[in-house]
């Protein structure tokens, strides 16, 4: 936000937004005051649970545990579960799938990020650095595979 005024006093960081801080180069695009809810905190929790190798294991673990220390999450109460449900019969009636679930736990497992180009499409972008990525882009496309395969069975 860097010459456009000053950025919010506070602000919900999203769950990705939370596993990508580290490489966060100009933290004045962040509110002075960042907030999580107790969402961000479920969905990183997910992350070590599902990892299938130590080291990634232990390197998510090492995300929930620096945020559970460094937040105070808001609490997921009556209320923002109902404006959770306008959001989501919205996104139903306008013809959204609801797979996004699938990409949002991707994303705060830190196996993901949300679309580079186009965010809204619940689309997701997966970097490698190295060739010891590969294992892990190639683990998406079987997922994604996976998934289209079931759903083209279903309308066959």
């Amino acid at each position: 936000m860097s010459g456009a005024g000053p950025g919010p006093s506070q602000g919900i960081l999203d769950t990705s937004t939370v596993v990508l801080l580290r490489r966060l180069t100009d933290a004045d695009a962040l509110p002075d005051e960042p907030l999580i809810t107790a969402v961000t905190l479920a969905e990183l929790a997910v992350g070590p649970l599902v990892a299938t190798e130590d080291d990634e294991r232990a390197r998510r673990q090492v995300h929930l545990q620096q945020a559970e220390a460094d937040f105070v999450p808001l609490p997921f109460d009556a209320s923002a579960a109902r404006a959770f449900g306008v959001i989501a019969a919205s996104l139903r009636r306008a013809g959204r799938k609801t797979a996004a679930r699938t990409y949002d736990a991707m994303i705060a497992a830190g196996r993901a990020q949300p679309h580079h180009v186009l965010p809204e499409t619940g689309w997701v972008s997966c970097w490698m650095d190295g060739p010891e990525d590969a294992p892990g882009v190639i683990e998406l496309f079987r997922m994604q595979y996976d998934r289209y395969r079931k759903a083209t069975a279903k309308t066959a």
